[in-house]
């Protein structure tokens, strides 16, 4: 075998060996974002004063986090809304860092007396839709129930 055909053959290895390292960094290296511990509540108006709808998740992304988008609906309204309705239109929380990867996000909405009077009685749930600050995503269809009583 020649020293040409030889040093070719080395060089080949080596840079299919990078590439290879390099799919390996990429495929490992970005994470997609995660919502964990959502927990929504409910507190009806009362004695003048507006009621509130908190619901409150810890996110995380080794890039940090940009947003959390948030909508509650009704589970007798079959509405299930998908990652792509939570892109467009829906209120966003505010997320505080906790770290470098980790913020807690605190969505808050005031319910007056007249509309509480028209909120369907019953079960409610939390959709989610996490976006990190490399671009990634994650949706929870899930992220949370409450209840709407009185």
């Amino acid at each position: 075998m020649s020293k040409r055909v030889l040093v070719s053959s080395i060089v080949g290895v080596v840079v299919l060996g990078g590439v290879a390292a390099g799919g390996l960094a990429m495929a490992y290296g970005a994470t997609e974002p995660t919502v964990a511990n959502g927990s929504a509540r409910y507190v009806a108006p009362a004695d003048g004063r507006a009621g509130t709808l908190t619901f409150t998740a810890d996110v995380s992304d080794d890039s940090g986090v940009r947003s959390l988008k948030v909508v509650a609906w009704p589970v007798s309204s079959k509405l299930d809304p998908t990652e792509e309705e939570l892109r467009k239109g829906v209120d966003s929380a505010v997320c505080r860092s906790v770290s470098a990867e980790k913020a807690r996000c605190t969505y808050t909405m005031k319910v007056t007396q007249a509309e509480a009077a028209e909120l369907p009685r019953g079960s409610w749930h939390v959709s989610a839709l996490a976006t990190a600050e490399d671009g990634g995503t994650a949706f929870v269809s899930r992220a949370a129930v409450f209840d709407v009583t009185g």
